[in-house]
């Protein structure tokens, strides 16, 4: 076995994932363990903190066992955004963690949006941003007046990459992309935003950047002593671990929600897209979707199909056969609308339509909310996507690969390592610990093609009609999906 190793973890919103990279980019040894989300009352969706840090323990344990003292150079790490977990003096949570599918902080994020001009958003954030129930000051307000004893024993309010690494180092620390919506072009916490939420301030990390030591592992945990670089929160460690750094590539992370990230230095403001200050000499235009692979799951509960069984029936299926229109709105939408009212929709349905028909409009529906989210993205860009670098565990269905290329038009590069976030980590792990001298150098070494998409002129038509379908469908479900949720009388 080749030394040093490299170890990248993902805390993800359905499971621990982890491998163990020799640094060619091999995959010598992978860790996979999945947790639970708790939905105690409509609107909310919980984990538990414990859940992550027990499986990321055993990732560590699985990867470490056998090897020699010294033969991992250093552990990286990356988690969901927009979670949070608030932590108390001793380092434990006070409370479950708030995830980023959560919406009990919707009238506090309003409240908050209602304080900050357009000309403040983008001048902190290159583009006029809301403040939605996922950001972390909305989430601070609603603690503040819905628990204030909580709020007053709160130490640190964090993501769980964060929090996972204050548990195996006892060191606080955060990236700066994991808490944008908090920063600004400088990279620094903007002190008029954190004004807002008094006592904010002082619950916040420091920030440091990806490749900087965070701390090393404690004694009496697996990899004693291997250090553990700050990390990137997801879209940025999938942005590094499809090698996608230079303008005009995009990376598409298909997995609970699909996460399109559009490289340009230019910018143009655009609405309801994410434009992240220069980080590590990248620009990145990104947006995150709300059901991706969470719409596949829906259907595959549904049905008791499991999600290949699902996708094979779509292979085997005539790809020209009318299939109903689904809106994957099943707990609201984020980029490019941020309407946290919108819900899911199925229409067009006929005695023919079985399994088979069903999956397909899934599959078509969640490639139509990506290709509005990409010509937001575009929009913001000022320049054209040339294809994608696609990565996720819903990248791993070939006939859903094909429709997102029909559907957005452009080539789609699928990846060998689908874990696209774990191998980030790895290699901003690689480059903290000096084995790789950049990024990119490590980028184009560990980043490897599996197989090409190219679109099917032949679809075309179909998928122009079916995406100005979704698009109107819901402008008219607006008013419905208002009505049902100020009704009270369930």
């Amino acid at each position: 076995m080749m030394t040093p190793l490299l170890v990248g973890i993902d805390v993800g919103t359905t499971s621990v994932k982890a491998t163990l990279f020799d640094d060619s980019g091999t995959a010598i040894r992978t860790f996979a363990d999945p947790y639970p989300m708790k939905r105690p009352a409509p609107g909310l969706a919980e984990q538990d903190p414990a859940d992550w840090t027990s499986r990321v323990a055993a990732a560590l344990r699985l990867l470490s066992d056998g090897l020699p003292e010294g033969a991992v150079a250093a552990v990286g790490l990356t988690s969901q955004v927009n979670t949070h977990v608030f932590i108390g003096m001793d380092g434990a949570p006070l409370m479950p963690a708030i995830t980023w599918q959560d919406g009990r902080a919707g009238a506090e994020a309003a409240e908050l949006d209602a304080l900050i001009s357009a000309e403040e958003r983008i001048g902190w954030w290159g583009a006029p941003l809301p403040i939605d129930a996922s950001h972390p000051l909305a989430r601070a307000l609603w603690l503040q007046r819905h628990h204030p004893d909580l709020w007053a024993r709160t130490r640190w309010l964090m993501a769980p990459k964060d929090y996972s690494i204050l548990q195996l180092t006892g060191e606080a620390t955060a990236d700066p992309m994991a808490a944008f919506g908090v920063i600004d072009q400088s990279l620094t916490y903007v002190p008029r935003l954190l004004d807002l939420v008094p006592g904010v301030a002082d619950r916040l990390p420091p920030l440091r950047g990806f490749t900087q030591t965070a701390g090393r592992i404690r004694s009496g945990l697996p990899l004693a002593g291997a250090p553990m670089v700050t990390g990137a929160m997801d879209a940025w460690a999938g942005l590094i671990g499809t090698g996608v750094l230079r303008d005009g590539e995009c990376m598409y992370l298909s997995g609970t929600s699909e996460i399109v990230g559009l490289v340009s230095s230019l910018r143009h403001p655009a609405a309801g897209v994410i434009a992240f200050p220069t980080c590590e000499g990248i620009t990145m235009h990104a947006g995150p979707t709300q059901a991706g692979g969470a719409s596949l799951a829906w259907l595959s509960n549904l049905t008791g199909r499991a999600p290949s069984e699902l996708s094979a029936l779509v292979a085997a299926g005539d790809p020209h056969r009318p299939t109903p229109l689904f809106l994957p709105h099943l707990q609201g939408e984020r980029a490019p609308i941020w309407d946290i009212g919108a819900r899911g929709a199925c229409i067009g349905l006929d005695g023919s339509m079985g399994p088979a028909e069903l999956t397909r409009a899934v599959f078509e529906g969640v490639a139509s909310s990506v290709r509005w989210l990409l010509e937001a993205l575009e929009a913001s860009a000022g320049r054209a996507a040339t294809g994608f670098s696609m990565a996720g565990g819903g990248a791993a269905s070939d006939p859903w690969c094909q429709i997102r290329a029909d559907m957005l038009g452009r080539p789609i590069r699928r990846l060998k390592t689908l874990d696209a976030g774990v191998l980030g980590a790895a290699i901003l792990a690689g480059v903290g610990a000096g084995r790789f001298s950049s990024i990119g150098e490590a980028a184009n070494r560990l980043v490897v093609t599996d197989r090409m998409f190219e679109p099917d002129p032949s679809r075309r038509e179909r998928m122009d009609f079916l995406y100005g379908e979704y698009r109107t469908l819901y402008s008219a479900l607006k008013p419905f999906n208002a009505a049902r949720t100020a009704f009270t009388a369930w």
